[in-house]
C-alpha cells in the first residue's frame, strides 16, 4: 500500500490531514480491515491510478441506525457487532488520472467487494467535491439541489447516484478538526486576524477561530448515500 499512498497523497487538502478522530483511527483501520482496500492500476504499466478505503460495519438498515458521521464509522466498526453493511470511506483518484471516471470504477470495485464478502448494503459519508463552492449554504439544502436534467447538483453524489444509491441523511458534523490558529493558518495558508468565523480555501464550511482560546475548530459536513446491492 505504501507506493499507493505516496501516489495519493496530495489528494487531500491539507487542513483534511488533521481529523481529531479520523487520524488516530484511520492506521487502525487498515490495519485490521486489509481485505477492504482497493488499488486501481494500469495493468501494462502498473501504475497506481486511484485507491479506496472501506470498512465492514453493522448497520439496521435505518437511517436513525446510521453513524453520525465519519467520526463516529470506527466506532461502529469497531463494536464487535458482525458486519451487515461495507462503509466507503474514501476513493482517492491520483490528480493526474482524476476527470477520467476512475471514482465510478472505484466505487464500483467496492460494490462488487462487499457482495464478495456477502454484505448486500454499500453506505457512505460522502464528501460532496463542490461543497467547497458553497461553504456558507448548510448541507441540509446542498445536498438536495438538483440540475435541470432532475440528477444531483453535486458531481460525486452524482456517481453515487448513477449507480442506484440514494440519499439518506445529512451530516452537518460529520468530521471534527480542531487545531491552534497557527496550525489553522499554516493548514489553510491564510491569517485568521481576529475571532469569527471563516471561509477558507477548500474548505466544506467555515472555521469558528478563538484568538483568545488559540483554537480552530471545523465540523466538516457530509451526505449519507445508500447503495442497496441485492
Amino acid at each position: 500500500m505504501q507506493r499507493a499512498d505516496e501516489a495519493t497523497a496530495d489528494v487531500w487538502p491539507e487542513y483534511n490531514r488533521h481529523g481529531d478522530f479520523v487520524n488516530p483511527n484511520w492506521g487502525r483501520m487498515r490495519a485490521a480491515f486489509p481485505d477492504f482496500e482497493l488499488v486501481l492500476c494500469d495493468a501494462p504499466e502498473e501504475e497506481v491510478l486511484a485507491q479506496a478505503h472501506s470498512l465492514p460495519l453493522a448497520w439496521d438498515g435505518t437511517a436513525a441506525g446510521l453513524p453520525r458521521g465519519i467520526d463516529s464509522v470506527f466506532e461502529h466498526a469497531f463494536s464487535g457487532a458482525t458486519p451487515t453493511a461495507l462503509c466507503a470511506m474514501a476513493v482517492e483518484i491520483v490528480p493526474a488520472h482524476q476527470g477520467g471516471g476512475l471514482a465510478r470504477r472505484a466505487l464500483d470495485a467496492m460494490r462488487r467487494l462487499a457482495l464478495a464478502h456477502g454484505l448486500r448494503d454499500l453506505i457512505a459519508p460522502v464528501r460532496p467535491s463542490w461543497k467547497e463552492r458553497y461553504p456558507l449554504t448548510p448541507i441540509e439544502r446542498y445536498a438536495g439541489w438538483r440540475r435541470t436534467d432532475g440528477l444531483l447538483f453535486d458531481p460525486w453524489m452524482r456517481v453515487h447516484e448513477r449507480l442506484g444509491a440514494t440519499v439518506v441523511r445529512v451530516e452537518p458534523r460529520s468530521l471534527r478538526i480542531t487545531g491552534t490558529v497557527g496550525e489553522w493558518e499554516a493548514w489553510t495558508a491564510l491569517p485568521f486576524p481576529e475571532t469569527g468565523e471563516y471561509v477558507f480555501p477548500g474548505g466544506l464550511a467555515t472555521v469558528a477561530i478563538d484568538r483568545e482560546a488559540d483554537r480552530g475548530r471545523y465540523w466538516e459536513p457530509n451526505a449519507w448515500m445508500h447503495h442497496a446491492l441485492g
